[in-house]
């Protein structure tokens, strides 16, 4: 249909990578699960062990603290890679999306308070943070495409606003059994919007400039104006 969105059965090679990025969160937060024990001790983020222990800043997405903890975020994970198959996100979205899952955590770093984190939650709001300026962006999107990405990048930053991340640290929403860290969304947004302007928005603005037509040129000795 004229001016709607665009399905994609068989996908696309970004895609099949963004659906790739999203695998390599959510299978490992599957497995590891909710039980306490070593893997909660070796995986999740403390700021404290980052510089000697690097692979925190992927491994703390994959720990989590609670089967609703759990359950929610791997249904974040699903929606991402669905919109990501639908959406036919480019080979840049997902490169951004992976980009952002270590800067998200690195990111914590300035708040040295959140002493331990862990889930996938602040990754999800880079991916969807980098799936809103794909859609805003990437050229050849139809206007009903870049709509929605500016309906899921604005409620986003609405819903981080509304955490007010610089007054919380830790908060329990109702029906919740955990404490949420309203920095780490705010981290996961910040990232995920500086990777997608870095692989995304700088690259096509770029691309426009290069491809607006240049002056004719002047005749040999006409005056000029």
């Amino acid at each position: 249909m004229a001016g709607g969105l665009r399905l994609s059965r068989a996908g696309s090679p970004g895609g099949r990578l963004w659906g790739t990025v999203a695998l390599l969160l959510a299978l490992p937060a599957l497995l590891v699960g909710t039980g306490p024990g070593l893997a909660r001790q070796v995986l999740t983020w403390q700021p404290a062990l980052v510089w000697a222990e690097p692979w925190r800043c992927w491994s703390a997405a994959w720990v989590h603290f609670s089967l609703l903890h759990l359950g929610a975020n791997l249904a974040g994970a699903l929606l991402l890679l669905l919109l990501g198959h639908v959406a036919r996100l480019p080979r840049e979205a997902a490169l951004a999306w992976a980009l952002a899952w270590p800067l998200t955590h690195l990111a914590l770093l300035a708040e040295p308070a959140l002493r331990r984190y862990g889930g996938l939650s602040g990754v999800l709001h880079a991916g969807a943070a980098v799936a809103a300026v794909a859609l805003l962006v990437q050229p050849g999107r139809l206007r009903a495409e870049r709509v929605l990405g500016a309906a899921l990048g604005l409620g986003l930053v609405l819903k981080v606003l509304g955490e007010q991340p610089w007054a919380v640290l830790q908060v329990q929403p109702p029906g919740w059994d955990i404490r949420i860290a309203p920095v780490a969304h705010a981290a996961g947004l910040l990232c995920g919007l500086l990777a997608a302007a870095l692989l995304l928005a700088l690259p096509a603005a770029l691309g426009r400039f290069r491809s607006r037509p240049s002056s004719p040129a002047r005749p040999p000795g006409s005056p000029a104006g």
